[in-house]
């Protein structure tokens, strides 16, 4: 699994995710699950190339944490 660094739109942050050929359904489902439930990520866009190559847009609401807005929080 390949990460792209987050892209921040107004008060959401996305990141692109890109699944190689070789990498089954539910394994995918798996990998998505665990970024859902660590980080806070949910599915927004997915795309399956005639290649078997999946890129996947997860989206997540910017936290004032993350966001910088607390000064002094070390993140």
């Amino acid at each position: 699994m390949t990460n792209a660094e987050a892209v921040i739109d107004g008060d959401w942050e996305y990141r692109r995710v890109q699944l190689p050929p070789g990498v089954s359904r539910l394994s995918a489902a798996v990998q998505l699950s665990i970024q859902a439930e660590f980080s806070g990520w949910e599915l927004s866009n997915v795309r399956l190339f005639a290649d078997g190559t999946r890129k996947v847009w997860l989206r997540r609401r910017r936290s004032l944490a993350t966001a910088g807005l607390l000064p002094g929080l070390i993140t």
